[in-house]
């Protein structure tokens, strides 16, 4: 699931880089949706055992990375606001995907006796589908969150003034992954970050496939 969700993040970082006027993507091999050009063995790992544990358990923990697009934002059309595109496009695209897989999920949850017929709730049918939403909900809450490296952090800057970006943004940048490892982490097994980010996912999730 997660060799479909992250590619397509990565590729609508690049395809969008690249219709706002930036083809460095392009150059390095990144316009595309092969899982191989865009994958990072540690950070995919990670990501992969985190997320699919969270998603599991209705856990909204994850932490990872796919191998970052490169874009060169002096090249983009309108400024900031043409970096904050390209920024939310990775986690837009993980939402059009979770509506992709909710709506047949929406429809056996509608219809009992075909869930049975594919093996109930705990069906790999049923399985796939329940998994495949969650994940890309995650990917596209966590790429959301506004601290830096995530897409989160460029989009909200593009929304600041040019005087309180520079104020803070060289705070987040150098102290941000340090910022999201203790809101994932700590407390253990109760993370500030699950706790806010659980709820989003659990009500955008039931919303979704109509619960």
């Amino acid at each position: 699931m997660l060799l479909v969700g992250l590619p397509v993040h990565e590729f609508s970082h690049a395809l969008a880089a690249f219709r706002l006027g930036d083809g460095t993507a392009k150059l390095f091999g990144r316009l595309t949706l092969n899982p191989i050009a865009h994958f990072d063995p540690v950070g995919g790992t990670l990501l992969a055992l985190t997320f699919i544990g969270s998603a599991a358990t209705g856990n909204a923990l994850g932490f990872g990375w796919a191998k970052p697009t490169p874009v060169n934002p002096m090249n983009l059309e309108g400024g900031r606001r043409g970096e904050a595109i390209v920024a939310a496009a990775g986690p837009l695209s993980n939402l059009v995907l979770a509506i992709a897989g909710a709506l047949p999920l929406r429809y056996l949850i509608s219809n009992p006796d075909l869930v049975q017929q594919l093996g109930g709730f705990d069906g790999i049918p049923f399985q796939v589908l329940f998994l495949f939403v969650r994940i890309n909900l995650l990917l596209m809450v966590f790429n959301l969150i506004p601290i830096p490296p995530l897409d989160g952090s460029k989009v909200m800057f593009a929304f600041m003034d040019r005087r309180t970006e520079y104020q803070v943004r060289p705070f987040l940048e150098q102290y941000g992954f340090f910022i999201l490892l203790a809101l994932l982490f700590f407390p253990p097994g109760d993370s500030i970050g699950s706790r806010i980010i659980s709820p989003i996912i659990n009500g955008i999730f039931n919303f979704l496939v109509g619960l």
